[in-house]
């Protein structure tokens, strides 16, 4: 007879998460507490786009999924960055088109998402609250949209309920987890650039031949200003969601400072004047979306021995400056499946061996977002940070088994995010030496250099390991 898994959680990493253990055997019984997204319409309040790359893909293909999503989303090749006096270049994330990342629709993928998983023959049932969980009795509790509770056998829980998890609440109550929630001090508020059909023509960037769409389609834009930043990332339609990154309290500017649409066009007209143009419906956007915080969420347990485990945001929610969030949640979901279908009645011991796999990595990609953060708003324009990145590209041409920039391992490859986190650190210390403080990377004798770096650093492993 199948194990019978009970999810809480029908987004994107427990809709994932319940198509793969389906396809393993295992009776899948998913509760989520909104409606339906393919009947009621996918319901807001978090950014309408995600940046999909190499793990998330991954995992997709286990799925049977990859083609799918990649037809409903946007190439994306690099940063264009934006400088305050109106100059823009692209930084490309990778060598070569084979290295890009994908803009895809929350809501668009989550349907289909559910659609897979309900063929593989996953039980979805909406509209249903977790209230609280008998771990010990193999029970769980939940409340319809009337408020109406009933319990249901759940001798084995996981939840990918997100960042505000309430299976994490109710097992912290039963048995402390550690957690810690570390809140950033930056929030944000996200703004629409409609498809440039509704746009005056002498506002819209034709110069890549991209009619749809008001800016350079095939990038993700940010406006760096130092301390903080606007981001804009491309949709199928050809709009740009565009967010605007601040600190939640303090001087100006701040969105304490910038309380409503009057403050913030002002400070756009200062500081975003390209940008602000480009948005028709700005003071609707500013006073109608609200502010969203941005935390780090750690644990020092996720599952409670095999009763119920803690997966995606849930278990460690990152701040969303390098784009992996979803992709580090769905390679939980490869991870997991692989070692339920290993021991599919040692729950205890599979729950064990995933936080032992993916808690270090998680950690990694946790502290490597909120670097990233820092890079992305401050150094891309900063002449000694763009020597150290003409100079790691250099190193790479030269000597590929034993250089790879950061952001390539984090993005492009399956190393683990630890080993990405450490080996990058290394690279960096060797950058710094070899530059010696300048700002041009033409200073380096590259022979020698590439000499040093195969005498220091061992060769990297295999990528897709």
């Amino acid at each position: 007879m199948a194990q019978h898994i009970t999810l809480i959680g029908g987004g994107l990493v427990g809709a994932l998460l319940a198509q793969q253990l389906a396809g393993r055997g295992f009776k899948v019984d998913v509760f989520e507490k909104r409606p339906d997204p393919r009947i009621a319409g996918f319901v807001g309040g978090r950014s309408i786009n995600l940046a999909l790359a190499e793990r998330g893909l991954h995992a997709l293909r286990q799925a049977g999924l990859a083609n799918d999503v990649l037809q409903r989303a946007v190439m994306m090749r690099g940063r264009m960055v934006h400088t305050r006096d109106g100059r823009s270049g692209l930084q490309r994330y990778g060598v070569d088109d084979s290295e890009v990342i994908w803009s895809v629709s929350r809501g668009a993928l989550n349907m289909l998402l559910l659609d897979a998983a309900e063929a593989a023959g996953v039980r979805f049932h909406f509209g249903q609250s977790l209230v609280d969980a008998d771990f010990d009795g193999g029970r769980i509790r939940l409340a319809d949209e009337a408020g109406v509770a009933r319990g249901i056998d759940a001798p084995v829980v996981i939840g990918a309920d997100g960042a505000g998890s309430a299976l994490r609440a109710a097992m912290n109550h039963h048995t402390p987890l550690g957690e810690r929630v570390e809140a950033l001090g930056h929030a944000y508020k996200e703004l629409e650039i409609p498809p440039a059909g509704t746009l005056p023509s002498e506002l819209v960037d034709r110069s890549g031949g991209h009619d749809q769409f008001a800016l350079e389609p095939h990038a993700l834009h940010i406006w760096p200003r130092g301390g903080y930043m606007c981001i804009a990332l491309p949709n199928t339609e050809g709009s740009f969601t565009v967010t605007l990154f601040l600190p939640a309290q303090g001087a100006h500017p701040s969105f304490a400072t910038l309380p409503d649409a009057r403050a913030a066009r002002a400070f756009f007209e200062h500081d975003f004047p390209d940008v602000l143009p480009l948005i028709p419906d700005f003071a609707n956007d500013y006073d109608g979306h609200p502010v969203g915080t941005l935390s780090t969420l750690y644990l020092q347990q996720w599952h409670l021995g095999g009763k119920a485990l803690l997966v995606g945001d849930a278990a460690h929610a990152i701040v969303p400056f390098h784009g992996q969030g979803m992709n580090c949640g769905f390679e939980d979901t490869v991870v997991l499946a692989s070692l339920m279908a290993g021991a599919p009645g040692d729950t205890a011991d599979v729950f064990a061996e995933f936080q032992r796999i993916r808690q270090p990595n998680s950690d990694a990609i946790a502290a490597m977002a909120l670097e990233n953060y820092v890079e992305m708003r401050d150094s891309v324009a900063d002449p000694h940070y763009l020597a150290k990145r003409e100079l790691g590209a250099l190193l790479a041409e030269r000597a590929p088994q034993h250089f790879m920039a950061r952001y390539r391992m984090v993005t492009f490859t399956h190393l683990p995010y630890a080993y990405a986190y450490e080996r990058g650190r290394a690279q960096d210390v060797l950058l710094e030496q070899l530059l010696r403080g300048s700002t041009q990377a033409g200073s380096v004798d590259l022979d020698a250099a590439a000499a040093t770096l195969r005498a220091t650093l061992p060769p990297l492993p295999d990528l897709h390991g």
